[in-house]
This record gives structure tokens, sequence and C-alpha cells, in this order.
């Protein structure tokens, strides 16, 4: 799209912004911060052992050492052997192979404590057999990881030194957009290699559980796990990910904030892993439709879809349809600020949580639960009953849940859609949808769900809380030329 070469927007004398001090013209010299932050940063290179051939085993052509080494380069595995056939006679195997280490990959890391504790991601040591650090002085020490944890890709890894030059810690708290910030690592094995750039933006949400520091600072593959520094000689955050569309750095680039990777590192120092709390929800986006028909003063919160059968959520009375507005106390501005707040509470812990249900909010007690692995939550089929006849003027035709299907649905009412057209079907439902709420209404059953619809104005959005499945979410109804 092109772009007008000026373009002026007039506005009252009043309104004009005060003047501000032009910015020094000399650039920022980083070669002090760097002399003094460089020692403490190491260059990190994983391998794995795997089974030597006793020929060569590689398809026809690969065995050339420069085609081998492409192979491990680009590709970042080893050129991939064929598979010997069968011998006759029962398929004897011969002798066992000896292991060889290959490279695995490359990335950065830095000194937090001088006896050796070091702080890298975790995707930069997954998998390895061995882990190797080296430091700016070439000295190289065999790695023991202490522990590594992948839902705030942190890491912590220790080698045996003493006196080792280390990085204090900045808040990463308080950044400021705009200010100068470099980072050191080791892109594309480069050891020892400087970039320099700003930050762009705090609280990016591109993970659960961290709202990541966004920068403009070149970051490349073997950068990962390097520090990002502030103008201070202070780490604030672990440099993690970039945004590309080719693989290499395209201008946006991101880190963990040092504050989490510190509670993170001390947790893996402590017992080697991490512990999360849970409470048991599904959440999503309040949107603004959804705030303007529950009353909310605006569109923040974390809207609940389903809550987990026996969790800590279900427990403490939490419904599908409630917005969580506050975890003791916190605001939750936008959804994703619920599951940093839950994650962060020690387990076992006692938690109030205030959610807006019908107009009005209110506090509920509950215990936290500790987060599990691949937790996974049985789904059911709902059954479908016989449908009434009647379409109402939403363009829905409903019928009632059965006594068993309550029960299984842990469910008191709902109207169970058979047939969804017009404005129903423009706003997505579909039969087997279950309707637990009007607006501010619960719904009992297809009788008293029809009875409220017929007495809606005719050109008002209606909300309707859908379950769909396990998860829950509300849906707005606008009839026709709305």
């Amino acid at each position: 799209m092109s772009v007008p070469a000026t373009l002026v927007f007039a506005q009252p004398a009043a309104a004009v912004a005060p003047p501000v001090a032009a910015p020094s013209a000399s650039l920022p010299d980083f070669s002090d911060l760097v002399d003094k932050v460089g020692p403490a940063v190491v260059n990190i290179r994983t391998t794995e052992r795997a089974k030597m051939e006793s020929q060569s085993g590689l398809p026809p052509g690969m065995d050339d050492p420069e085609m081998q080494e492409f192979f491990r380069r680009f590709f970042g595995v080893p050129v991939p052997r064929q598979q010997q056939p069968d011998t006759p006679r029962g398929r004897r195997q011969g002798p066992q192979q000896p292991e060889e280490e290959t490279p695995r990959g490359v990335g950065s890391g830095f000194v937090i404590s001088a006896d050796g504790f070091i702080l890298t991601n975790a995707h930069v040591v997954e998998g390895a057999d061995e882990v190797y650090v080296t430091l700016t002085d070439k000295r190289e020490y065999k790695a023991k990881i202490i522990g590594s944890d992948k839902r705030s890709d942190v890491a912590l890894v220790k080698i045996e030194g003493s006196n080792l030059p280390r990085l204090s810690f900045g808040d990463s708290n308080k950044v400021r957009v705009g200010e100068w910030v470099i980072a050191i690592g080791s892109p594309f094995g480069l050891e020892n290699t400087v970039t320099a750039g700003i930050i762009s933006a705090k609280a990016r949400d591109t993970g659960d559980y961290l709202p990541l520091i966004q920068t403009d600072v070149a970051v490349n593959p073997g950068n990962s796990g390097g520090p990002l520094i502030n103008m201070r000689g202070e780490v604030i955050g672990i440099n993690s990910q970039i945004y590309s569309r080719s693989g290499g750095y395209m201008g946006i680039s991101f880190a963990v904030p040092i504050d989490e990777a510190m509670r993170v590192s001390e947790q893996l120092k402590t017992t080697g892993r991490v512990t999360r709390g849970r409470i048991g929800v599904q959440i999503g986006e309040v949107t603004k439709d959804v705030a303007e028909s529950l009353g909310l003063p605006k569109a923040n919160g974390a809207l609940v879809q389903r809550v987990e059968s026996g969790g800590p959520a279900d427990k403490g009375g939490i419904e599908a349809g409630d917005i969580i507005v506050k975890f003791n106390g916190a605001p939750i501005e936008k959804s994703s600020d619920l599951p940093r707040l839950v994650g962060s509470t020690k387990p076992g812990a006692r938690s109030t949580v205030t959610v807006w249900r019908k107009g009005a909010a209110r506090d509920l007690n509950l215990t936290i639960a500790e987060m599990e692995p691949d937790n996974k939550v049985a789904k059911r089929e709902e059954k479908k009953a016989k449908p009434e006849q009647a379409v109402n003027t939403l363009g829905l035709v409903v019928n009632d849940l059965t006594d068993a299907q309550k029960k299984e649905l842990k469910v008191d009412g709902g109207a169970v859609v058979e047939t969804a057209e017009g404005a129903a079907a423009r706003a997505g439902l579909r039969p087997g949808d279950l309707i637990l709420r009007l607006n501010n209404t619960d719904v009992k059953d297809g009788k008293q769900f029809n009875a409220l619809v017929s007495k809606l104005e005719p050109k008002k959005t209606v909300l309707l809380l859908v379950r769909r499945g396990e998860a829950s979410q509300f849906v707005t109804v606008k009839p026709t030329g709305q």
C-alpha cells in the first residue's frame, strides 16, 4: 500500500503538545559495557550419542565429509543412514557397536553465580546427551543439566568452577519502551557476538505463562539463551524467540523477563522441576458485545468456558459463563493474566476469585491444585432428545434435557438446539448446542426458553450462554438488519 509523502493533521493550537528536547546526536558507545559483562556470557554446544556403523551405512554420494557437514549445519541432524538388510537364519545381529558423539546444536547462556550456575533456554539443551560450556577465555567445561521448564523456556545448568565472572540482575518490571539494550550470544555459532537495539514493547502475549519483552535487537539461531542487558550492565531478560518467516532475524525478537526466569531457576535449583497452580477452567476473551450485554464496565476479565468436574473451580462454585475479574485482589485485564497469576500461586494455597455473574460481582474461595502435565479431561457426547417443532423468533428449535442427560452433564437445566436457522445460524449456533442462559436469566427447559424469546424486543441483540461439548461461551444473536 502506498503512503502519501506528507500527512497533515489540523488541530487547535491549544492541543499542540509542548516541544520535546531533541535527543543527543551521538549514539551510545557500548564498548565499556561489553568489556564489563562479556566475560560472563558463555557458548553452549550440545551433542547426542549415536551408534557407529561397521560400514558407512550412508546413501550413495553421502559419505562425502562436506555433504555430512551440510546436513548437520542446515538440517540440525546427521546424514540419515540406510537400514541394513536382515541377515538370514533368524536375523542375527552383529556385535554391539560403540557410540560416538555427534553435534546437535549451539546456543548461548550466562553465568549467574561464581560457583558455576548458568541460565539458558530449555530448547537449547532439550534432548541433549552432553552439554559443553565454553567461556570467553576458551576454557571448556562439561555441564550438568539441573533442570528445565518448557513452559517458560528456561533451563539451569551447572559447571564445576569457582570465582567465575557473573552477571547482576535488573528489574524487568521497570524496563521502559525505547531504552537501549544489547544482546550477547553465538548467532550461527559465531561466539561473543554483540548486537544492540531498543525495547519495542513489554508484556507481549506469546505464551501462557510469560509476558515477553519485545525488542528490535538482532537475534538469530544460536543467540537463544543469551542475556538481554540494559545500559547499567544488568540482565533484564533471556533472548528466547524471534518472529520470522525465513528462519532468520526480521526485526522482532522476544526475551523472557529475568524476574520470571529467576523464579523458575530457584525452583529448578531446589527441586529440579517447576510446580504451578491450577484451578481447572478453560477460558476465553471477553468481547465488547459480551461485556455490554452483561453490564460489565469494560471488556476485561476471563470468560469461563468450561469447568473441570471435581476441580478446584468446580468445588469453589465457579460456573461456566462466569467472568473472572480478579484473582486474589489482582485485576484480570485480559484472559492471559489469569493463568499467569494462578500458575505462580503455590499449590494448596487458599485463594479468592472474584467473578461477574448475572450483573453482579461475587467472591468465591477455592484451594489451588498443582498443574499436571498433559492433564486430559474425558469428553462426552451429548444425546439428542425428541425435538419440539416450534421455531422461535431467533430461528431455533429446542428441546428439553432428560434427567439422565442432566446428571451426565452436571447441569440443572437448559435447552438443546435441534435446528438453527436465520439469526441463530448466522451467529454460529448449531444442532447439539446446549443453551444455559438467555441474557441474565438461567434457562430451565425448552418451554421456558421459548417463552423468554417471545418477550424479547424484536431489534435488540440477545446474549446466549451456549455449551458445546465441554466448553461454554457467550454468543450474541443479532436480528436481521443490525
